[in-house]
């Protein structure tokens, strides 16, 4: 493995990486992810679709920079705002990022993060969609050919939460408070990840979610084989009516 080295220039910095040793950063593996992003973009359009309300006259760090200090940060395993303070300073991350000079701080990220929750309702139900039309695109885009046949996988997994979080519920069937969100997966791909209540069911939803994935899916295959799966949670008459009627299969547990 010492042979194995990878070399790059971030503006007047250079980026060498071994195996020969030293401490310099405890995230060096957020350059892949780096490498991954900008093959897909997906961090640069996604930025985009969150609009930037600062003054053009008094910005420090740009949007996309500052998503991707986010998102980089979650992939490696710093949730927490709070972690920022000292992880703006670390050389490998702002390198991914492509800055030579602090990043972020938490209360700045925070502000970013809050854009969202200042969009009216239709401005932000637009933005999680057109997000959500990024990821299905990337997973059309993976496929050399139509695929002949497609499993879409939806799962409601709680998600436990121990602050005072806005939205949050108690749940007696998990034992504490949390959020219920629907992940969506197709094989290792995942199409939607969508923040719900707790004190709703798994099935919330869902009906809407699958018609536009259907609907998606079949403007580029129109003649794809589709399976929706779920456990017990998702058996609703409606649910499995409106599969009988677009011809979308089933497997419910």
């Amino acid at each position: 493995m010492t042979n194995c080295t990878l070399n790059r220039k971030v503006k007047k910095r250079s980026l060498h990486i071994n195996f020969d040793g030293g401490d310099v950063s405890g995230i060096g593996g957020v350059e892949l992810l780096r490498a991954a992003d900008d093959r897909l973009g997906l961090c640069k359009a996604a930025s985009r679709l969150l609009p930037d309300p600062r003054d053009r006259t008094a910005i420090t760090h740009q949007w996309e920079a500052l998503f991707r200090q986010r998102v980089y940060g979650i992939a490696a395993g710093f949730a927490d705002l709070n972690d920022h303070q000292q992880l703006r300073h670390d050389a490998a991350l702002q390198s991914a990022v492509g800055v030579m000079a602090p990043m972020g701080s938490a209360p700045t990220l925070c502000r970013m993060e809050a854009v969202a929750s200042q969009l009216s309702s239709s401005e932000a139900r637009t933005m999680v969609f057109q997000m959500h039309e990024l990821i299905l695109q990337q997973f059309i885009d993976s496929h050399d050919r139509p695929p002949k046949s497609l499993v879409l996988d939806f799962d409601g997994t709680d998600d436990r939460v121990f602050g005072g979080q806005e939205g949050r519920s108690y749940s007696s069937h998990y034992g504490g408070y949390a959020f219920l969100p629907l992940y969506v997966y197709c094989g290792n791909h995942l199409l939607v990840s969508y923040l719900r209540p707790v004190n709703r069911t798994d099935s919330y939803h869902s009906a809407a979610v699958l018609s536009l994935l259907v609907k998606g899916l079949r403007a580029h295959w129109p003649k794809v084989n589709i399976v929706f799966r779920g456990d017990a949670g998702f058996y609703r008459p409606l649910l499995l009516s409106w599969c009988e009627r677009h011809d979308v299969r089933y497997i419910i547990g």
